[in-house]
C-alpha cells in the first residue's frame, strides 16, 4: 500500500535556525571570557534566586495534584472560572500559584492540568496566557527596591502587571470560542459532597503512597528546574554576546529615530532590546537609563509583562507534548507587555517630570532590600508555599465540615 510522503517543513526555518546556531557558537569562540562570565552570572542567578524560590512551589503543585486537591478546587471554582475565562475551575490553582511564585510555574501547572485531562489544549493555551505571570516579590523587591531604589514603585508595577494580565485573560476567552473544551462536571446532589467526591476519586485513581508521591514530586521538580537553569544560563550568554559584539548598539541606533518621533529618550532602547531577550537584564537596564522616571517605569512594566525570550523558551520546553501551542502564548505576552506599559503610564501620569512617590503605598517588605541569598530565597518561598498549601487544606477542611453539618442537620430534622 502506497503511503504519501510526509509533508516537508518550510526550508527557510531550518536555514535560519542553523545560521543562528553557527553565529552564536562563533561569538562564544570569539569572546570566551565574556561567555564564561555570562554563564557564571546566569548560574548564580539560578542557584541563588530562581532555584530556591521555585522549588517549594514545584514540589507543592505535584503533591496537590496527586492528592486530588486540584480536582477539589476545580469542582469548587468551576462556576467562576469558566464563564469569565473559559477555562475549567482547576485553572484557578494555576492562576493562584503562578501569582505567588511567578514565571514559569503558571505554565508548568497549566501543562500538568492538560496532561491530567483536566483541560484541553485550547483551554491550556488560554490558561497559560492568564496564569504565567511575574511574582510580586520580583516586582516589589528585585525591581522597585533593588534596581530603581524606590520601594513605592512596587505598587505601580504590581497593579499595572496584574490589571493588564486580567484584561489579557478576559480577551483570551474569545480565542477559539468553538475549540474543544472539557465537559462541565456533574451537578447532581449537594455542592460540597460533589467537590469532595471529585477529590477522593482523583486520589484513588492516582493510588501512589505518600512516600512515593513525595519522591516523584521532588524528582520531577528537579528535572524541571534544571531545564529552567540551563535556559537562564544560555540566554545570559546570548544577551552578553549581543552586547559585546555591538549588535545591541547598532540596533538601538537604527531604531532611535522612531522613539525620537514620540519624544521618548533613545537610552531606553538598550533596555527594551535587552528586555526582549531576558527580563532581569532588561529591567535593570531600564532602571539606569538616562530618561525620566515615568518613561523608565513604563519600560520596566512592559518588559516584565513581555517576560523575555528566556521565559518563552522555558514555557516552550514545559508545555512540549501537551498540545499547548507556544505562538498564542507569545502573542498574549506581547499584548500583556503593551497593556502593562499603558497601565503604568496612566498610574504614573500625575508624576511626569518628577520623582516624588510619597503618596504611593510601599509594597516591598523590609527584607526585600537585602541582597538575595540561597537561604533567604528558600525560606521565604517555602513560607509562601506553606501558606498556599494551608489555603488548599482549608478548602478541604471547610468542605468536610460542611458535609458533616449537612448530615447532622438532616438527622436532626
Amino acid at each position: 500500500m502506497h503511503r504519501p510522503a510526509p509533508r516537508r517543513g518550510v526550508p527557510w526555518r531550518t536555514y535560519v535556525s542553523g545560521l543562528l546556531g553557527v553565529v552564536l557558537t562563533t561569538a562564544v569562540i570569539l569572546y570566551p571570557e565574556d561567555a564564561f562570565e555570562a554563564s557564571v552570572s546566569g548560574l548564580k542567578l539560578w542557584f541563588d534566586v530562581v532555584f530556591p524560590a521555585l522549588l517549594p512551589f514545584f514540589v507543592l503543585s505535584e503533591i496537590l495534584m496527586g492528592l486530588g486537591v486540584i480536582h477539589f478546587i476545580g469542582a469548587t471554582l468551576e462556576p467562576f472560572m469558566r464563564p469569565l475565562f473559559r477555562v475549567p475551575g482547576a485553572g484557578a490553582f494555576a492562576v493562584s500559584i503562578g501569582l505567588a511564585a511567578g514565571y514559569p510555574l503558571g505554565a508548568k501547572v497549566a501543562s500538568d492540568l492538560v496532561r491530567a485531562k483536566l483541560a484541553t489544549g485550547v483551554e491550556g493555551e488560554r490558561l497559560v496566557a492568564l496564569a504565567n505571570t511575574a511574582d510580586p516579590l520580583f516586582m516589589a523587591g528585585a525591581v522597585a527596591v533593588g534596581m530603581f531604589g524606590l520601594p513605592e514603585l512596587g505598587s505601580v508595577l504590581a497593579v499595572s502587571h496584574y490589571a493588564s494580565v486580567l484584561c489579557v485573560g478576559l480577551l483570551m476567552r474569545f480565542y477559539k470560542p468553538r475549540g474543544p473544551a472539557t465537559a462541565d462536571p456533574p451537578r447532581q446532589g449537594p455542592f460540597w459532597p460533589r467537590a469532595l467526591a471529585a477529590m477522593h476519586e482523583a486520589r484513588l485513581k492516582d493510588g501512589r503512597p505518600a512516600g512515593r508521591l513525595f519522591g516523584d514530586a521532588v524528582v520531577r521538580s528537579m528535572n524541571s528546574l534544571l531545564m529552567v537553569g540551563g535556559t537562564i544560563i544560555m540566554f545570559s550568554v546570548l544577551i552578553r554576546m549581543l552586547s559585546v559584539s555591538g549588535a545591541v548598539d547598532r540596533l538601538a541606533d537604527a531604531l532611535a529615530p522612531v522613539l525620537a518621533a514620540w519624544a521618548i529618550d533613545p537610552s531606553l532602547l538598550h533596555a527594551l532590546i535587552k528586555g526582549t531577550v531576558e527580563i532581569t537584564t532588561g529591567a535593570q537596564a531600564a532602571s539606569v537609563a538616562n530618561a525620566p522616571l515615568v518613561h523608565r517605569t513604563v519600560a520596566a512594566a512592559a518588559i516584565i509583562g513581555w517576560s523575555g525570550l528566556s521565559v518563552h523558551a522555558q514555557v516552550a520546553a514545559i508545555v512540549h507534548g501537551t498540545g499547548i501551542r507556544v505562538l498564542p502564548y507569545v502573542a498574549a505576552r506581547a499584548l500583556h507587555g503593551v497593556l502593562a506599559g499603558v497601565a503604568a503610564w496612566l498610574l504614573m501620569g500625575p508624576l511626569q517630570g518628577t520623582a516624588e512617590l510619597s503618596y504611593v503605598p510601599v509594597l516591598a517588605p523590609a527584607w526585600a532590600a537585602q541582597a538575595p541569598t540561597f537561604g533567604t530565597a528558600l525560606f521565604h518561598a517555602t513560607a509562601s508555599a506553606a501558606q498556599l498549601g494551608l489555603v488548599a487544606l482549608t478548602f478541604v477542611a471547610a468542605g468536610k465540615l460542611a458535609q458533616r453539618l449537612a448530615v447532622v442537620w438532616v438527622r436532626a430534622r
